[in-house]
């Protein structure tokens, strides 16, 4: 597989990772067998980096990578911190960072965590000199040995390429969600910061298997959170109207690459994107692992499947979400 430099990291990792959300819940009930098989076949694969938080299942997430830890060579591990609390930046302190990591490192079953980042926490905390000092704290004791955030915004990531310290950004991007082209990639490119890109996939929209009939459990986030009732409604197929999603997908079918998934294709248009370190698909099952990690060896789409991406996103969902995020 392709390695890229993640950003201020200094780290070298595959340019397709795993997204290990849906091993803690949110996405339905997933077994600790077979969340095990996905992380086992994610290694096997090729895969270097893996992306967890705290707040998946209350922990279960990061104790499963844990288990994969133990015995993998070359895997770097990021986890997040600070959504098991009140949303008020009072709460992003030192000492709450310092029981926070704790926790993370024991439930990782390591000394330092390679990659810890603040998961979207409220705007404010991006501009507070504290918070990042609190960091650069966490790095001088030895228990993380870089620092991220993951974001919302566009004008987030944008407040946080500029701290000195700041080794990547997470945020969402995505056939359905282009915004970050405009001035983020560029700005994390020329700061030498890692673009790590979630929900590349807008939820599942983007696997091309979904229909007007398709049904997701009342414990699927994609069910709960479809308005975002529980938390930023971006996070839930992109924040894009899910019958929109639906046409913008169809649309994008005519222009799949020979034997490619609609999957891949999502995947390898974010790979394209200049300035992405890393993707992180999430997974269910070995066979979606393999699926993702295939997308790292398809060729990169022509000039005329990037400008039909553009052309969806113009014609459907900037009307829709351009200015939100």
């Amino acid at each position: 597989m392709e390695m890229r430099r993640l950003g201020r990291t200094g780290r070298d990792v595959g340019v397709v990772g795993l997204g290990a959300w849906q091993l803690g819940g949110d996405w339905g009930s997933v077994d600790e067998s077979d969340a095990l098989a996905v992380l086992h076949a994610a290694i096997d694969g090729g895969v270097t980096f893996i992306d967890t938080a705290d707040v998946y299942g209350d922990g279960r997430s990061e104790r499963l990578v844990g288990q994969v830890l133990k015995a993998a060579d070359g895997l770097t591990v990021a986890t997040k911190m600070g959504r098991r609390v009140e949303q008020v930046p009072e709460n992003y302190t030192l000492q709450n960072f310092r029981a926070w990591n704790d926790r993370s490192r024991q439930n990782l079953g390591v000394d330092t965590i390679d990659l810890v980042q603040l998961h979207c926490p409220p705007t404010p905390v991006y501009s507070d000199d504290e918070v990042f000092d609190a960091l650069d704290t966490l790095v001088d004791e030895g228990r993380i040995a870089s620092y991220g955030v993951s974001v919302e915004t566009c004008a987030e990531a944008l407040t946080a390429i500029a701290r000195p310290n700041v080794a990547s950004v997470q945020i969402i991007l995505n056939a359905l969600r282009l915004k970050p082209l405009d001035e983020v990639l560029p700005a994390a490119r020329a700061a030498g910061v890692g673009i790590i890109a979630r929900v590349p996939l807008a939820s599942g929209l983007l696997s091309g298997k979904y229909d007007e009939h398709t049904t997701f459990g009342d414990d699927d986030h994609r069910t709960y959170n479809r308005h975002g009732e529980a938390f930023d409604v971006g996070e839930t197929f992109s924040g894009v109207d899910f019958s929109t999603g639906l046409e913008a997908v169809r649309r994008l079918m005519p222009w799949l690459p020979a034997g490619a998934a609609m999957a891949q294709f999502a995947l390898r248009w974010i790979i394209d994107q200049p300035g992405v370190s890393v993707v992180i698909p999430g997974a269910r099952n070995p066979e979606q692992v393999a699926g993702n990690i295939s997308a790292a060896t398809l060729t990169p789409l022509t000039p005329d499947q990037l400008t039909a991406v553009q052309q969806t996103y113009d014609d459907l969902i900037r009307p829709q979400i351009h200015d939100r995020w």
